[in-house]
Formats: C-alpha cells, sequence, structure tokens
C-alpha cells in the first residue's frame, strides 16, 4: 500500500460526512496499524506509542485469509479531534515513526465513533 496523500483524506471525510450521522469534526476513535514479521519490533513500538498517549490494542498474528503469513500487525487506537489536515500531519508523523522503528510498514487508519459517555 502506498501512502496515504491528503486528497485521499479530504475524500475520506467528504463521505463520512456524506454516508454517515458521525460527528467527523468532533472526537472520534482512532486507530492506528503497523505492520512487521518481528512480534519483538512491534511490542517496542507499542511500548513507546503507549507513552505517547495511544491505548495499544494488541498485535495480530496473521489470519488465513492474509496473503502474507509473515506479517504481523500492531494496532493503536486514540481518541481525537481531525480535520483532513491535522489528519495528515498525524500519518506523516506516523510513517516516520515506523521508519524510525525499523518496521515494514505504518499502513494507515481507521475510525469509528468514540461512544464516549
Amino acid at each position: 500500500m502506498g501512502r496515504i496523500e491528503k486528497p485521499a483524506l479530504d475524500e475520506m471525510f467528504a463521505n463520512i460526512r456524506s454516508e454517515t450521522q458521525w460527528p467527523i469534526d468532533a472526537d472520534m476513535l482512532w486507530g492506528y496499524f503497523f505492520t512487521d514479521g518481528d512480534r519483538e519490533k512491534l511490542l517496542q513500538a507499542a511500548a513507546e506509542l503507549s507513552k505517547r498517549g495511544y491505548t495499544v490494542v494488541g498485535v495480530r498474528d496473521p489470519s488465513p485469509e492474509d496473503d502474507d503469513q509473515r506479517t504481523l500487525w500492531l494496532h493503536v487506537e486514540r481518541v481525537e479531534t481531525h480535520s483532513p489536515d491535522t489528519l495528515d500531519r498525524r500519518n506523516q508523523e506516523l510513517y516516520q515513526f515506523a521508519a524510525d522503528l525499523d518496521l515494514d510498514s505504518y499502513d494507515g487508519m481507521d475510525v469509528g465513533p468514540a461512544n464516549l459517555e
């Protein structure tokens, strides 16, 4: 997967506004994903991201449907408010983080309602 560019984020925000009732301009639950074949490297990344305020969801082994049976996935999340600009900056920061730790990739993000009570 190539890098996520800002026009794709603009489109994502527009689609969420038109297709859902989500308050995309308010706090949302953002998930961020990293890949590598080395569990220890992902656990090191998880520890560092936890220090930076992310909640570590876990490291997932490949599922039978995955093309690459060696790739592990680190999933972290954080409740935050983004615009396409701030999300683009966050993505650039996380691409650099993955490069600095020599991970295979920062694989992007997903979003859902925060459901804060």
